[in-house]
């Protein structure tokens, strides 16, 4: 047995369906991980010739035939190294989750994943399947028995007992884990118990823990890669939300890593998490699709203030265009915060007053209003109009239109469908107005200089669609409602459980209605990036037309 094995992860973004390109760039880095890093043995992340996750397209016949030749193609090339590459694998009127070993210009073997997520944002078992008569996969290298899981394997222990029964003493892991607060912590705990339970002696099997990066509509793969030793201790995961080579040496005699390219992640707060992942998921949702330039409207308001910091870090100032929109009930202050935010930024802002545009669907609408007093309709409209302005400069101009709700506001329906919902994408649609407040307070702080006005952080919140409006006066306190909210969405409480907890009952009642009367505001929201445990959208998935109490 070898007095080492060297080993390569391979913690870089492989976009859905670029099947062609994912497999050239996969051939490439398999010669740069031997020539280059000297490498014995590389791994790519979960189903990286398809990119993950490729939902209907594994219905098509056609999209399963290209990744099949296309690992074919890469296997042809591999030499002088051995290349563990996900894929969609079809087996007749089946198909599965697969990981692939290619050694010597051939597929040695290829491991089927066992079990199936389909749970939150996940949902495998529509179109994946088990083997019944699947195995463990060991494969040696340089005489060191190396096994193969996939990502939620891991979450069971038959798997990885499996794999340690068939011999393997040091484990790959291939996943395409999205990011989500405070999962790192509770991702090394399940490592340090599966590496516990096979140890003997106190010494058990390495696990190599390689995680895919970038955004995906509305997931965002954060890498985090990490290792543990046979002895249980996990290393410093690697950093977040970047591509990087990962290389570290295993020396079989004591089970342990050597780290040799190891870029780890030196800042942990969870605000700073959270931050990369908006920032990449806007970057890449951006990119992905063509768009180079994006445009917002900017209020002087926070959640408007914070995208626009969001879009500055993403795309560059260069790339980033603001409009104020000023009606008859915005304050001074809201424009005088806008041009500064602009100023301190070196974003171009536009005025496009909306005073006229307004008037004239009044008018317009005049004489079958007549007799209605005034309400939430004229407030509804003041939005609208500035929905068709913004997608009339993205339409003229190029470029996708960001929109600025925040999760606090989707939840409760304070927020104007096809108003100031227009737009395709919503940076910080899962961040909770308490959240958004904090992320900016952060953000001023590590720029060292205001990114984004002290006095729009200090103010309070009001949409100024009539005079002297304020966000409390048609919501409970920001901090009450996004602990409710907290509870009944992320957690799943049921309304009993949330007044036990202390909250007002006829408070929880009121939120609790408006959660579910504005459903159907949700289903019909832009994509934005999930930080949170429950993101609306994807992951939390609840019937427009819906009787259950609560």
């Amino acid at each position: 047995m070898s007095q080492s094995l060297r080993v390569a992860l391979a913690q870089f973004d492989f976009p859905v369906g670029d099947v062609a390109g994912n497999a050239e760039r996969i051939a490439a880095m398999i010669a740069e991980a031997r020539d280059v890093h000297r490498a014995d043995v590389v791994l790519f992340p979960e189903i990286a010739i398809s990119g993950y996750p490729p939902e209907d397209l594994l219905m098509r016949p056609s999209f399963l035939a290209d990744c099949e030749a296309a690992l074919r193609r890469v296997a042809a090339g591999v030499r002088g190294i051995v290349a563990v590459v996900g894929w969609p694998e079809s087996a007749g009127s089946v198909v599965y989750n697969a990981a692939s070993v290619l050694r010597d210009g051939r597929v040695e073997a290829t491991y089927r994943k066992r079990e199936l997520p389909n749970y939150n944002v996940f949902d495998e078992r529509r179109y994946f399947n088990v083997d019944p008569d699947g195995g463990p996969c060991v494969f040696e290298v340089k005489g060191v028995p190396v096994g193969l899981v996939i990502c939620e394997d891991m979450w069971f222990a038959e798997p990885l007992a499996d794999t340690v029964r068939a011999g393997a003493q040091l484990v790959l892991v291939p996943n395409a884990s999205p990011f989500e607060r405070d999962k790192h912590a509770q991702r090394d705990a399940l490592l340090e118990m599966r590496v516990s339970e096979t140890q003997v002696d106190g010494l058990g099997t390495a696990v190599a823990y390689l995680n895919v990066i970038g955004g995906q509509d509305a997931l965002v793969f954060d890498g985090a890669s990490v290792l543990a030793d046979g002895d249980g201790f996990i290393h410093p995961a690697a950093r977040a939300f970047e591509e990087h080579w990962l290389v570290a040496d295993y020396v079989p005699s004591t089970r342990k890593f050597t780290l040799v390219s190891w870029p780890a992640e030196n800042e942990e707060s969870r605000d700073a998490l959270a931050w990369r992942a908006v920032v990449r998921g806007t970057r890449d949702y951006c990119r992905k699709n063509g768009f180079d330039k994006v445009w917002l409207g900017l209020s002087g308001g926070i959640d408007s203030s914070l995208v626009l910091a969001i879009a500055v870090d993403a795309l560059g100032a260069e790339n980033v265009t603001a409009v104020r929109m000023p009606s008859r009930y915005t304050a001074d202050l809201s424009n005088d915060l806008a041009v500064e935010q602009c100023n301190a930024l070196g974003v171009r802002l536009l005025a496009l007053p909306i005073e006229k545009p307004f008037q004239g669907f009044l008018d317009t609408l005049s004489d079958t209003f007549e007799g209605r007093a005034a309400d939430t309709t004229e407030e509804n409209l003041q939005s609208r109009t500035r929905g068709v302005l913004m997608m009339a400069l993205s339409n003229k101009f190029g470029g996708l239109l960001l929109t600025t709700g925040n999760k606090s506001e989707y939840a409760v329906g304070y927020a104007t469908i096809y108003g100031d919902m227009c737009g395709g994408y919503a940076p910080i649609k899962d961040l909770y107005k308490t959240e958004v407040f904090a992320l900016a307070k952060w953000r001023n702080a590590v720029a060292g200089a205001p990114v984004i006005p002290w006095e729009v952080i200090g103010r309070p919140p009001s949409a100024e669609l009539r005079e002297n409006q304020k966000d409390q006066d048609s919501l409970p306190p920001y901090d009450v409602l996004d602990a409710i909210l907290l509870r009944y969405v992320d957690q799943e409480q049921s309304r009993d459980e949330i007044v036990t907890a202390g909250f007002d009952a006829a408070t929880v009642d009121r939120v609790l209605r408006l959660v579910r009367t504005s459903e159907w505001k949700r289903h019909q929201a832009a994509p934005g990036p999930k930080v949170s445990r429950r993101a609306f959208g994807r992951e939390r998935r609840y019937p427009i037309t819906n009787k259950y109490p609560a």
